[in-house]
């Protein structure tokens, strides 16, 4: 059986999504394993890629928990609980900077201003 994890890819990779990239985050996570983050060039773009996931899995029987945002294509969620695809405009995936929050462990996240959080 295909999981959604390959289905979603091969669906972004299908309608020319930007800097595809799925992240293993299931040691930093209790609610999902893998987040899957994908650039489109327009807001036009950014819905059609979510809505190919979402078609492409309803194909293979699979079907969201959620999906939020498509009403301004800025940023499209889909959820499949294990698997989480993220769907940005380049504006807003830099400014969001997803793949740095997931990529690090809480042990060595800093507040804005450098401090330590976990420090009182």
């Amino acid at each position: 059986m295909t999981d959604i994890k390959e289905i979603a890819v091969n669906a972004l990779e299908d309608l020319k999504g930007q800097d595809i990239v799925a992240l293993d985050v299931s040691e930093l996570s209790d609610v999902m394993e893998t987040l899957i983050i994908c650039t489109g060039t327009s807001n036009r773009q950014v819905k059609s890629l979510a809505s190919n996931v979402v078609e492409d899995g309803k194909e293979a029987g699979i079907r969201p928990i959620g999906v939020e945002g498509m009403d301004t294509g800025e940023w499209v969620l889909v959820d499949y609980g294990d698997v989480v695809i993220h769907v940005m405009q380049a504006q807003i995936r830099a400014f969001y900077d997803l793949e740095k929050l997931w990529s690090m462990t809480p042990n060595t996240r800093e507040n804005a201003d450098g401090s330590d959080p976990h420090q009182d």
